[in-house]
């Protein structure tokens, strides 16, 4: 986004360093980054997150949710805070950043949100309940939301990735990165520039697409 001239707001929770080095790559670019640290499962954080970036850009025009982690465990290993922690990060953060940029939008009567959600949540996963479940709920949350704004000139997508070269896959071990390679019909797992690429092309081509989830997978599900 920032290659295509976007003004960048980086949000983190405990990686200052990683957003300190974040700016300062997307700067060479040209655009102007805003670095907030903001636990995004916490509504008054996101909401202080909001009002800085307000401050310093005065519109909002691109949301894209891609808080996420996992708690890896059959069911019947899986604790209460497991499922509370896969929960929190990853639906409630989904509500508390929309919801708060919502407003903006609206009053604009312009914006695009973007949800990332996961295969997993197309075709289920071993050991990922959990995960699964909050994927599936971005899902239904996209549909819903894009149904309810979209004649205000916001459109509300969600991007459904595959296995892909992040810092949450490569800290899986080797052999069992090797079996899900050998589940993939591309022989490879995905790179987080491909999936960049969707979401880019989401908000800056995709002006009549709405509700959508769309899948980069390489084939892993169908």
């Amino acid at each position: 986004l920032a290659q295509t001239g976007a003004n960048v707001v980086i949000n983190y929770a405990t990686s200052a360093d990683a957003a300190r080095a974040l700016a300062e790559e997307i700067e060479q670019f040209g655009p102007k980054t805003l670095l907030v640290q903001a636990d995004v499962t916490d509504y008054e954080q996101v909401g202080e997150m909001i009002k800085q970036t307000m401050q310093t850009f005065g519109q909002i025009d691109i949301l894209v949710n891609n808080a996420g982690i996992t708690r890896d465990k059959t069911l019947k290993n899986m604790t209460k805070t497991h499922w509370d922690e896969v929960i929190h990060t990853n639906l409630d953060s989904l509500f508390n950043c929309t919801k708060q940029v919502l407003p903006f939008m609206l009053e604009r009567k312009s914006g695009k949100i973007v949800n990332i959600s996961s295969f997993v949540a197309q075709g289920g996963n071993v050991g990922q309940s959990n995960y699964a479940t909050t994927k599936a709920g971005i899902i239904g949350f996209t549909k819903s939301v894009a149904l309810e704004v979209s004649r205000h000139g916001i459109t509300v997508n969600a991007v459904c990735p595959g296995f892909t070269e992040t810092d949450m896959l490569m800290d899986v071990p080797e052999n069992i990165r090797q079996r899900i390679l050998d589940k993939i019909p591309m022989g490879r797992f995905g790179k987080p520039e491909e999936i960049a690429a969707c979401v880019r092309y989401i908000v800056t081509e995709g002006g009549y697409m709405t509700a959508q989830a769309i899948s980069i997978n390489g084939g892993v599900y169908i």
